[in-house]
């Protein structure tokens, strides 16, 4: 078996381990807080042997536990690096104007095609307090092991094989398909979960390490969430009313507007990138 393995593509390996890694993580969270949602609601008892499972999962994707023949393998792959001092700040500033970059072009892609609507589902029975609980430990659990399966676990081993495009087109399309799960998101959204990762992929990459992404993540995951409870609306909508369709009505000055702020946005996300990369490329003293 081990041979056979072996003489599978790189890319088909990645995909593989990382998808297995994503499922592995994300399971047990949906299993308890489904349970928890279902009996006693009223508190968050999801949530402490949710964090127990995630910090033995993080430990032995870092490379600790049994075999021992496989921990440096797993160490590397986990691409849990730590990231220089004079490296931290332009990483979180790169990846922050990133995101508003996405945010502010969905802005336009909304008005050019019908992204579906998000639910939030009955959560009436759940205190307001027990269910920001939940919803901060929904946003732990995805940020450490998307970021560790995707840009860890499946991006590395493509990228150092094929190049960061590649690694990084791959990681969002698989990236997308794992979000499929959840009834609301469709093949329209496609895109969008691609440029999320692109997003945190160069970030990966830049750095070597997914410290960043996983922080970014995990607060976008709040941010969106806290969203989707206050105003009904999704992280890819950019109202809970959608406007008419350019097709419909054609464009109008708020559209261009839309487009000419998201173009500034991502001019500046594409400079800090490059400022992040310029500084990868000079030597540490």
């Amino acid at each position: 078996m081990l041979s056979v393995w072996r003489k599978l593509p790189v890319v088909v390996r990645a995909l593989l381990v990382g998808m297995a890694v994503a499922i592995a993580g994300t399971t047990p969270w949906a299993l308890l807080v489904s349970a928890n949602l279902e009996h006693w609601p009223t508190v968050p008892w999801a949530v402490p042997p949710t964090a127990v499972l995630l910090w033995l999962y993080w430990r032995y994707l870092r490379g600790e536990g049994w075999p021992a023949a496989t921990s440096e393998a797993r160490r590397t792959s986990c691409r849990a690096n730590r990231v220089p001092d004079d490296a931290w700040g332009m990483a979180i500033f790169a990846g922050m104007l990133g995101l508003v970059a996405l945010v502010l072009f969905l802005n336009v892609v909304n008005r050019l095609v019908r992204l579906p609507a998000q639910q939030m589902g009955d959560v009436s029975r759940v205190p307001m307090l027990t269910l920001f609980v939940l919803l901060l430990m929904s946003a732990v659990v995805a940020g450490v092991v998307e970021e560790a399966a995707f840009r860890g676990y499946m991006q590395g081993p493509i990228e150092r094989r094929h190049g960061p495009t590649l690694a990084i087109l791959v990681t969002g399309m698989s990236f997308g398909f794992l979000h499929f799960s959840h009834p609301e998101v469709t093949v329209t959204l496609l895109p969008y979960y691609m440029a999320v990762a692109a997003v945190y992929g160069a970030l990966a990459w830049l750095t070597n390490s997914i410290y960043p992404s996983m922080l970014l993540h995990a607060g976008g995951n709040v941010f969106s969430s806290l969203g989707l409870l206050t105003t009904g609306k999704g992280e890819w909508q950019s109202s809970a009313t959608p406007k008419p369709l350019i097709w419909e009505t054609g464009t109008d000055g708020d559209f261009w507007v839309a487009v000419i702020i998201a173009l500034a946005a991502t001019a500046a996300a594409v400079w800090a990138y490059a400022g992040l990369a310029a500084g990868r490329s000079t030597p540490r003293r």
